[in-house]
């Protein structure tokens, strides 16, 4: 499954996503794992929540990211929930279509029951449907 939030830059998104996964992990029977571009909200995030500060990796493009995810996938079987905060970022897709990526992380949520909730710096309007679909807050 897919979650998504939007809103452009400077809106409460992160907020927003750390009070939800800091909610979520109280009810949790696996682990959650949460992506960033640094790991500025380290101390925002519950200490059961895994911290992975994606720009110690060297992803370059959305398919390098992709394999990435997947790789935390298969190292963790009772992995839960994927939290990607700044999304666009993350996945390299900045300025990009984010249909594929949308489906991509559908399927393999789905095939591995992990789910993905992310921030997506853009309005809500301004996403393809597909994702539009996945809305669960636009700021």
């Amino acid at each position: 499954m897919v979650q998504i939030i939007s809103g452009k830059k400077g809106k409460g998104k992160t907020k927003y996503l750390l009070d939800k996964v800091n909610a979520s992990i109280k009810e949790a029977h696996g682990t959650i794992v949460y992506l960033d571009k640094n790991t500025k909200h380290m101390y925002e995030l519950n200490n059961k929540v895994r911290l992975i500060d994606v720009s110690q990796f060297p992803i370059s493009n959305y398919s390098a990211f992709l394999g990435f995810l997947c790789g935390i996938i298969s190292q963790d079987h009772d992995l839960e929930e994927v939290y990607l905060d700044s999304f666009l970022k993350l996945a390299c897709l900045e300025g990009s279509d984010i249909e594929k990526a949308i489906d991509d992380l559908t399927a393999v949520g789905d095939k591995f029951g992990v789910t993905f909730v992310l921030s997506v710096s853009e309005d809500n309007e301004n996403l393809p449907a597909n994702a539009q679909a996945k809305s669960i807050l636009a700021l």
